[in-house]
């Protein structure tokens, strides 16, 4: 099933306003009456918002794009395609005014040791990780990330590019499909044309049947990815956490993704990893 592109193709001319609109609303899968209950604008305005009969101030643009949770980066786009200058700034994760928001990811990284963790942004990019997560990719292989291609490391490369992660995945067929779907799901809920590219180039790597039929895995309550590493097994499952109130697009897109060991025996590993590297240093 392809993805259809919030945005249009880079090149091309951007959408205009009224389409901005009606795309966001029907991804958000509400009415116009919906729309018009949830953000207390008429059924009328948002028709002749969507038919372009109506131009948008400023404030409506804020007021739509907030019911429908739009984020901020594509609220910059319906600024721009109303006519008004874009408000959220997209800063470099070492801009001063971004210290606060770093040191606070930063913490959190440490915090989660002996345990993996990465920073990342919505097309899956790690931006920064912790010390476990290198000495876990390290053990993968020293051309990892060479392998898998792409100009930054990218956890969906890592997991679906055949030269990945995938052979050493003992569940493979269970993660797998609920993994592709989270990523798609993320492609429809926050948009990107980074993440629909990447999705659209990995997508003829997989098998249809795999990613499209997982097998029953309710028996457990949070679906572990299992690694064989030689004779070690890895068991970890996943918490994401994102900023609250983002007023800035990098802090928006910014998500920590923090491992956890799935059963005592992985949690014993990471202890004991960690435990011999103090002793080391």
């Amino acid at each position: 099933m392809p993805l259809t592109p919030l945005a249009s193709p880079r090149g091309a001319e951007p959408l205009a306003f009224p389409s901005l609109l009606r795309t966001w609303r029907r991804r958000r899968r509400l009415s116009q009456l919906d729309l018009a209950l949830d953000s207390g604008v008429s059924q009328r305005h948002v028709s002749f918002l969507e038919s372009g009969r109506a131009q948008p101030s400023r404030a409506m643009i804020l007021q739509l794009s907030e019911t429908l949770d739009v984020p901020l980066r594509e609220r910059n786009d319906w600024l721009v395609a109303a006519g008004f200058a874009p408000i959220f700034r997209a800063r470099p994760l070492d801009d001063p005014q971004m210290a606060q928001v770093m040191a606070a990811v930063r913490l959190m990284l440490a915090n989660h040791e002996p345990f993996p963790a990465v920073a990342i942004d919505r097309a899956w990019n790690i931006r920064l990780a912790n010390g476990p997560f290198e000495m876990l990719a390290a053990r993968l292989g020293t051309d990892l990330w060479a392998r898998v291609g792409g100009e930054r490391r990218n956890l969906l490369r890592l997991l679906f590019h055949p030269s990945g992660i995938r052979p050493v995945v003992v569940n493979w067929t269970q993660i797998a499909p609920l993994l592709w779907q989270r990523a798609r799901r993320e492609a429809e809920a926050l948009g990107g044309d980074e993440i629909q590219a990447l999705l659209a180039e990995l997508q003829p790597f997989q098998d249809a049947a795999t990613l499209w039929a997982p097998e029953d895995a309710a028996l457990v309550p949070v679906l572990p990815l299992v690694v064989a590493l030689g004779p070690l097994q890895i068991s970890m499952f996943t918490v994401i956490a994102t900023f609250g109130t983002p007023q800035d697009v990098t802090a928006d897109e910014l998500r920590i993704e923090s491992f956890f060991a799935a059963d005592a025996a992985t949690e014993a590993l990471f202890r004991q990893a960690a435990a011999t590297t103090d002793a080391q240093s």
